[in-house]
């Protein structure tokens, strides 16, 4: 079996690739090569622009039996993409995301795939829903065979955070400086390594129970978020010092966070993988916080050296924190 990738070498397309030569698919990426990622070395590479409509139709037209799809972010695309690969694949692969399910839930419950698609929060998670209308709208006119995956928030080389950047976390933490911990930091978190992703999103490649079907793909036990921190200061054998605030508080520093913190990450999100166990089989989540967070830590190492200055998240950070500590010793 042919598989496309288009991507290939992201956080998570990375892993996905290399557990689908495991499997024995034959796998070609298409990118623009500007990533020094490491492939295995049966992996065909093509190198282009997507946005070279004749490049990338040539490829579409090579009738690849699946076609992962990392890398849209809009309708737009999503629409070419339907008249592109329409009658060229057995099966298109759409990676949404989980933030497109509504959060917070109405009563207290894990996220399945029937859990509705709403977010008011976020524009990104609503483009996403509206690409997952539009193919799944063409998959029920016979158009284009689709499966879609929605991810949680999945790690392998970028640390997570619950606010701002994960990189400049990390650069605070290396110099010291206390992070910001929205809510109480015991809010539940789910994480997963794409290393444990991959095993079962390979698995519905070119698997006839996938298609028509959306699933989403995460480890069943979460973390609070001081857990996660904790662990990354501990990989980058440092203290962690940290404050507490309110997200409301934080949004009227940095009102651009308001996506990010209240369409997804201040919510408490578990999630039944049992959808996906039963088309993919069971599998588990084997690498643990700890690990990813060394492996994490050592890929930040690699390119900390070229990591710009961000003197403006600096500032916000500071004047909050301050202004924090000036309420609690009132």
């Amino acid at each position: 079996m042919r598989i496309l990738y288009i991507g290939g070498t992201g956080e998570i397309s990375a892993s996905c690739v290399s557990e689908s030569v495991k499997l024995g698919f034959d796998v070609t990426v298409f990118n623009r090569g500007n990533r020094s990622e490491s492939l295995p070395d049966s992996v065909g590479v093509i190198k282009g622009d997507m946005n070279d409509d004749a490049v990338y139709k040539k490829i579409a037209q090579q009738q690849f039996d699946a076609v992962c799809q990392f890398f849209i972010f809009e309708p737009a695309q999503a629409k070419r993409d339907i008249e592109f690969f329409s009658g060229n694949t057995g099966q298109y692969v759409f990676i949404s995301t989980a933030s497109a399910y509504h959060k917070p839930l109405d009563r207290y419950s894990v996220i399945t795939e029937k859990t509705p698609l709403q977010n008011a929060y976020w524009e990104y998670s609503r483009k996403k829903i509206a690409m997952e209308e539009l193919l799944f709208e063409a998959h029920n006119k016979g158009r284009i065979p689709v499966t879609v995956i929605r991810p949680s928030h999945t790690y392998r080389k970028r640390f997570p955070t619950p606010v701002f950047d994960g990189d400049w976390t990390a650069q605070r933490m290396l110099e010291g400086k206390s992070i910001l911990v929205p809510g109480d930091g015991t809010s539940l978190w789910t994480l997963t390594h794409a290393d444990d992703f991959a095993k079962p999103f390979a698995r519905l490649l070119c698997n006839e129970k996938a298609v028509g079907e959306a699933f989403h793909i995460t480890r069943d036990q979460p973390y609070t978020w001081l857990e996660i921190l904790s662990a990354m200061a501990n990989a980058l054998e440092v203290n962690f010092d940290y404050v507490t605030v309110a997200a409301m508080t934080i949004l009227k520093y940095a009102p651009e966070t308001t996506g990010e913190l209240l369409g997804d990450k201040i919510q408490s999100t578990i999630f039944n993988n049992d959808k996906v166990k039963r088309i993919a089989g069971d599998f588990s989540c084997d690498v643990s916080l700890e690990q990813g967070m060394v492996g994490v830590a050592r890929a930040f190492r690699e390119r900390a050296d070229s990591l710009p200055a961000r003197p403006e998240l600096d500032m916000v950070c500071t004047r909050i924190i301050a202004d924090q500590r000036a309420l609690a010793n009132e």
